[in-house]
């Protein structure tokens, strides 16, 4: 893909070897798709500062090109949204059978059953360097209610068992997250980092001007519930004289996700324009007027909003923890309450009569995303992290 080889580029120019020996560096991810989008380039640069690099993952049909990049592929069955403690189990001892195998110096475990089941797996390891990325907290520590308050306290008690070592390092992406992990895993502040997001290549999210015509609206994400694609679809109803795009892959093996009846009947009614799956989010981005982002929950800082920033475009996203954080309110873009369409409506209609707001607002949002969500920053914090562990447990 021309965006993953413009930053192998980038990075082969920029970065040395470092170590005398090869350190092994183990990612355990969830899925391959996530692993490509958020974290390759920190693959890639460590890589190329000395580090063998494998990776232990659920495959759907990235493998040949996870490979391609010259990754020591380790699938893993690891069914996402899937509660079942049989199957956790057998994930758990699979992580475990795949650490002892590869024997890497780090491992860095990214996203929540990775983090959980591989922290705890790793009590049965010899001294490791860890890293946790918590790429956000999912719906249970947004839902309330009886059931979600001990659904809280297990969680907290499963992050405590995972993030209980002695060589880690613990990666947020906003500060909410961090308080609402640090206390209950006991957590030392040197043990934390938060780190702005996965961070975009700005020079391949250069902002254009806006485009001619109608304003066209843009939901580029999962088509899930806790993304706010109803939320979308019901604003859609509520704003004349706008186009509102669809821009995303509809994920099987989540049950929150859009039926493609429901989308369709959407597209049928005129309200709604279905674009697909595009791995060019830039091209996406700059064909739009205003990105949407209506999210419900569990968001660590959503990557869609820090590239709509790059492209200069004004946001509008939910007033919650990760989506907030990754706009500045009423400079680059605009908070609405949660589940709240109309509230949606009415802000994507103030910014429609209003263009030149929205291009200072784009303009906000392209230096804010330069301050803040440089891709080159976020590869080396981490390459920094992974070296300072190496350095502590040697």
């Amino acid at each position: 893909m021309p965006y993953f080889s413009s930053i192998r580029m980038k990075l082969e120019a920029n970065i040395k070897p470092k170590f005398k020996f090869k350190p092994i560096l183990l990612f355990v991810v969830n899925v391959d798709w996530f692993f490509l989008s958020h974290r390759l380039p920190i693959a890639i640069a460590a890589q190329k500062h000395g580090y063998e690099v494998h990776i232990a993952v659920g495959i759907s049909d990235q493998d040949n090109l996870l490979k391609s990049h010259g990754l020591i592929v380790h699938p893993l069955r690891l069914e996402r949204g899937e509660t079942n403690p049989l199957l956790a189990l057998r994930t758990f001892f699979e992580i475990l059978a795949i650490c002892r195998t590869v024997d890497p110096d780090i491992i860095h475990f990214v996203t929540i059953k990775p983090i959980i089941l591989g922290g705890i797996a790793c009590h049965f390891l010899k001294r490791k360097c860890l890293v946790f990325s918590v790429s956000g907290l999912g719906y249970i520590f947004s839902s309330k209610g009886m059931k979600a308050r001990a659904r809280k306290i297990i969680a907290a008690f499963l992050y405590r068992l995972a993030l209980t070592h002695k060589h880690i390092k613990v990666i947020f992406q906003n500060n909410h997250d961090l308080q609402t992990i640090r206390r209950p895993a006991k957590l030392r502040p040197c043990q934390t980092i938060i780190v702005p997001g996965s961070g975009v290549d700005l020079s391949n999210y250069a902002p254009l001007a806006m485009p001619a015509g109608p304003p066209i609206i843009l939901f580029a994400a999962r088509l899930l519930s806790s993304k706010g694609i109803y939320d979308f679809i019901e604003a859609s109803y509520l704003v004349p004289d706008a186009r509102f795009v669809v821009a995303g892959q509809f994920d099987s093996e989540n049950r929150e996700c859009l039926k493609p009846q429901e989308l369709e009947r959407s597209v049928q009614s005129g309200c709604i324009e279905y674009w697909g799956f595009s791995d060019n989010v830039a091209d996406l981005i700059n064909q739009s007027s205003i990105v949407v982002l209506p999210s419900y929950y569990g968001e660590g800082l959503p990557k869609v909003l820090i590239e709509a920033a790059a492209c200069g475009r004004p946001v509008i996203t939910t007033d919650h923890p990760g989506c907030r954080d990754a706009i500045e309110p009423g400079i680059t873009g605009l908070l609405v309450p949660v589940r709240d369409p109309k509230a949606l409506a009415s802000a994507i209609q103030n910014l429609i009569n209003d263009p030149d707001r929205c291009i200072s607002m784009g303009l906000a949002g392209r230096a804010l995303a330069e301050r803040k969500f440089d891709v080159e920053e976020v590869v080396q914090t981490h390459l920094d992290i992974y070296a300072e562990l190496i350095a502590e447990n040697s």
